[in-house]
């Protein structure tokens, strides 16, 4: 008896697949609801706080029109609500838009620890939104497992085109950023704006930037010896991380916060 054979080719031709519909993949499902370009870029801006129209596009760049689009969707999607604030009506995250904060968080470290190599990135470039931008980012920079016993807050003071005052709080592996000035802070760093930028992003080294007047840094001594806002290596040999808690000089790059 003579067994007909058949190659994958000839199988595959009278063979029928299921749509993607028909498949129970949870991923693919999830995109469907927020695979959208803009829809986690909008939720990320909100986790952060209530935030109006125009305040959403400064902060995005996002057309008019899309961007008005796109809150619609959100809202009817019940990932974003309106509040009253002040007699102004402002976008906020709902209970379920807060839901996507872990993820938007991986999506951030991934990105940063993978993505963020490819970039050719000249400092001189940056722009008056890019210090605030950088500066919102660290939350996302913050290597938690190292961060779990700190209780630190820095205050960044930068000048020139973009500049303003931040203050940073690490505190049991979690991260805040706000602007103003710090009632209380164990480092203060003042510098301009592109500068700071290159540090953060690993352009510019911290410690020369310092050495060469360009960034100051303040606070007493036991901060000065423990606590140091330096990049360290992150995932690609030539950028570094941001947020490094600094035990001594002999493991300043090994006990600290990092991507």
């Amino acid at each position: 008896m003579k067994l007909a054979s058949q190659s994958p080719q000839s199988a595959s031709k009278g063979a029928s697949f299921p749509t993607p519909g028909q498949i129970f993949d949870p991923v693919a499902g999830a995109l469907e609801v927020i695979g959208d370009r803009w829809t986690l870029v909008l939720v990320r801006q909100l986790l952060g706080g209530p935030k109006g129209f125009q305040e959403l596009r400064m902060r995005t760049g996002i057309a008019p029109r899309v961007l008005s689009s796109r809150l619609r969707q959100l809202s009817e999607d019940r990932f974003v609500e309106t509040v009253l604030e002040g007699g102004r009506s402002l976008y906020a995250v709902s209970a379920r838009g807060r839901s996507l904060e872990p993820m938007v968080a991986s999506i951030a470290r991934w990105w940063v620890h993978y993505g963020i190599e490819d970039l050719k990135i000249d400092p001189a470039r940056f722009t008056e939104t890019s210090a605030q931008s950088v500066i919102e980012s660290l939350p996302f920079l913050l290597r938690e497992e190292r961060a779990r016993e700190a209780d630190v807050t820095f205050e960044i003071r930068l000048t020139g085109e973009g500049g303003g005052v931040w203050v940073v709080h690490i505190s049991q592996g979690h991260c805040e950023v706000r602007s103003g000035f710090a009632g209380h802070a164990e480092v203060r760093y003042t510098a301009d704006a592109q500068t700071w930028c290159g540090v953060a992003l690993g352009f510019v080294d911290a410690r020369e930037a310092v050495r060469e007047g360009r960034m100051t840094k303040d606070g007493g001594k036991p901060a000065m010896d423990h606590f140091f806002y330096q990049i360290a290596q992150g995932g690609a040999a030539s950028l570094r991380e941001t947020l490094v808690l600094e035990g001594d000089s002999k493991s300043r790059s090994d006990d600290g916060l990092k991507v």
